[in-house]
């Protein structure tokens, strides 16, 4: 390889990781503690059934958890997928401009009826300590640790602690997920 281009790439290598930490807030490559705490999540869901495991898109798996990174975290159906032969896939989100997507986060609901909405719910942090779930008006519902609130576009809320299982759609929704604080 000659050398002029391992000189360009480490040289373009450099500048983009100074430029992705800088825009993280973290002013030196090697300022670990600093990395870890940009990236590290704040709390996960973890699939319970295997319908919950196969609604997450592989690629947004982490060690088998989706990660929480930010408060709030809005979770809906993604309304985007194809068949193409035997598999689905995921055609490109549209952008807005000056509009963000709906949902920080998309399940695949592959049942029939649907159970999971566009907008299904939202996890927040409280000022105070704990945590609360907010269905977003959705159509079916969700269960927190078997008590079902909402459904039928009325939106609803509960207080969510570490360890609480979540069903996302009516009482007999397989895609049952259990949250876990890390912080």
């Amino acid at each position: 390889m000659p050398a002029c281009f391992l000189l360009c790439f480490s040289w373009r290598e450099n500048c983009c990781h100074t430029l992705s930490f800088r825009l993280w807030g973290i002013s030196r490559m090697d300022d670990k503690q600093a990395i870890r705490t940009a990236i590290q999540p704040l709390a996960v869901l973890r699939p319970m059934t295997p319908e919950a495991m196969e609604a997450v898109p592989h690629q947004y798996l982490a060690a088998g958890y989706i990660c929480i990174r930010a408060f709030p975290f809005r979770v809906g159906r993604e309304s985007r997928v194809r068949m193409s032969g035997s598999h689905e896939r995921i055609m490109e989100r549209p952008r807005f401009h000056g509009r963000g997507p709906n949902n920080d986060f998309y399940l695949i609901d592959a049942g029939h009826p649907l159970n999971i909405s566009r907008e299904h719910f939202q996890l927040e942090c409280l000022h105070g300590g704990g945590y609360r779930l907010l269905d977003r008006g959705s159509a079916c519902g969700i269960s927190v640790n078997g008590r079902h609130l909402a459904g039928h576009d009325r939106g609803g809320e509960a207080a969510l602690a570490d360890g609480d299982v979540i069903t996302v759609g009516s009482e007999s929704s397989p895609y049952i997920y259990r949250f876990i604080v890390l912080s």
